[in-house]
């Protein structure tokens, strides 16, 4: 225990020379002041926090219970002992309620008297070491808190000078594969009625154009969504036309041509949805299915209607994806890892699930998988049903664009 300070105060003059007597007898590194008065203790009370302060109950003037109250608003941390008579118990239940941290007695018995004396020291010096604790942890805590602010402003700042540089890097690459796209495509054509055998060489770089645009596109729509620049363009459509003719496309422009069946269970499944990005959500499945499976492996693509929504299903039966992996296969940049690609090319970064989450929910929809690993994969797509009364709509609405994805 640190060196204590104690105010003794009392009108009576035997017991404040009799109680300090008591407390250097018994006690050890204790500074005792004492006073006859309560307004001469306010004083001093005012100038110098005491560890423990002893008061009679009754004395003239301001008694000892008006005293207890102004202690309480000077410094409510420091604990007050009040001396009753013998037989006022109703005063000492005052005093307790009023706040005291306990009463003696008189006649006072002097071990009961000190035992409490130095309860109450105690507790004022824990108390003390628990408020610079709670002081040091608070200001740990805001600095603490600055030092998050900070890096939360630099992470900010950095995320949004990587979205800035992924915009203009994926804008300044796809001019120019454009552009050599063109002039690749031209050269094959002046090659192939020349009859020239090297035309087919240039055919694998068109795939290759091909796949980077892809990446490009993918970049480019990352920005977009995380810059907040995602806009979609809706329009009732019926999801059984689209996802058809989606196939016919697909299955068409692949070569070797995989083996996609359609099932269309439900008839009318009308949708408001920006058609182009559904089609970038739907082929990025088909794409997946057939890139993980064997070659030659059926994949199937259900439309169906359930419970006021349509609900679109890519099943493959592939190599499959494993239980704790499944929870971040939407992740952006996210490559599942160990699996190697069955048919198709490996080329991709890992943002096509995301892309197509990030699709679905703008459309009010969900994206879902069901997988077991060597087992294969189920990715269904679910969209609110628009009303029947839209139900009429020309063909046309869901016709291929010339720019996609």
């Amino acid at each position: 225990m640190n060196q204590a300070y104690v105010l003794i105060v009392d009108d009576d003059n035997a017991l404040l020379q009799a109680l300090p007597q008591a407390i250097y007898l018994r006690m050890n590194d204790v500074k005792v002041d004492t006073c006859d008065s309560a307004l001469d203790a306010l004083e001093r009370i005012k100038h110098h926090e005491y560890d423990a302060i002893v008061s009679d109950i009754k004395m003239p003037g301001m008694d000892g219970l008006a005293l207890l109250g102004k202690i309480q608003e000077l410094c409510p941390r420091t604990p007050t002992l009040l001396i009753t008579g013998h037989g006022d118990h109703s005063l000492a239940i005052q005093a307790l309620r009023g706040g005291a941290y306990d009463f003696i007695q008189k006649p006072i018995e002097r071990d009961y008297f000190i035992a409490a004396l130095h309860r109450a020291i105690q507790t004022h010096q824990l108390r003390i070491q628990v408020a610079e604790q709670q002081q040091a942890l608070e200001l740990h805590a805001k600095s603490l808190e600055q030092t998050v602010q900070e890096r939360t402003r630099e992470l900010i700042a950095a995320n949004a000078a990587k979205d800035e540089f992924l915009s203009i890097a994926s804008h300044e690459l796809k001019t120019p594969l454009s552009s050599l796209k063109g002039m690749t495509q031209l050269l094959r054509r002046r090659l192939e009625r020349a009859g020239s055998n090297e035309a087919s060489s240039l055919v694998n770089m068109e795939n290759s154009i091909r796949r980077m645009e892809v990446l490009v596109n993918d970049l480019l729509n990352v920005s977009f969504i995380e810059m907040g620049m995602f806009v979609l363009h809706q329009q009732l459509c019926e999801m059984g036309e689209l996802c058809q003719r989606l196939v016919n496309e697909y299955v068409a422009g692949t070569n070797p041509p995989p083996v996609v069946r359609v099932e269309i269970l439900n008839e009318h499944s009308m949708v408001s949805v920006d058609v182009e990005r559904i089609e970038q959500v739907v082929i990025n499945l088909l794409s997946n299915a057939r890139k993980y499976s064997a070659a030659g492996s059926p994949i199937r693509l259900v439309v169906r209607q359930e419970n006021g929504e349509c609900i679109v299903s890519v099943h493959d039966s592939g190599v499959g994806i494993s239980s704790e992996m499944l929870p971040h296969i939407f992740e952006r940049f996210y490559r599942v890892p160990g699996i190697e690609v069955q048919t198709g090319s490996s080329v991709g970064l890992g943002l096509g699930l995301y892309i197509s989450k990030q699709i679905v929910e703008r459309h009010g929809g969900r994206i879902d998988v069901q997988s077991v690993k060597d087992q294969g994969s189920v990715f269904s797509i679910t969209f609110p049903l628009s009303s029947p009364s839209d139900a009429a709509i020309d063909i046309t609405n869901i016709a291929p664009r010339s720019q996609k994805r």
